[in-house]
């Protein structure tokens, strides 16, 4: 049919890479985003929030 075929991923981010940019923002006390959620919330249930931070930046 010709269509688009999925290969995986949209963007390959390395999930090192947000590991890094969450340590950042740890080390420079990050204010709340948007979401209005703080940096101690993110942490609650951090390796889940760092999950879901990769996979959606990874799916465009």
């Amino acid at each position: 049919m010709g269509g688009a075929t999925v290969r995986g991923k949209a963007y390959d981010i390395p999930k090192q890479l947000v590991w890094d940019a969450y340590q950042r923002v740890k080390a420079n006390r990050g204010a709340a985003g948007i979401d209005g959620q703080s940096l101690a919330a993110f942490e609650e249930d951090l390796r889940g929030n760092l999950y879901k931070v990769w996979n959606r930046m990874s799916s465009g």
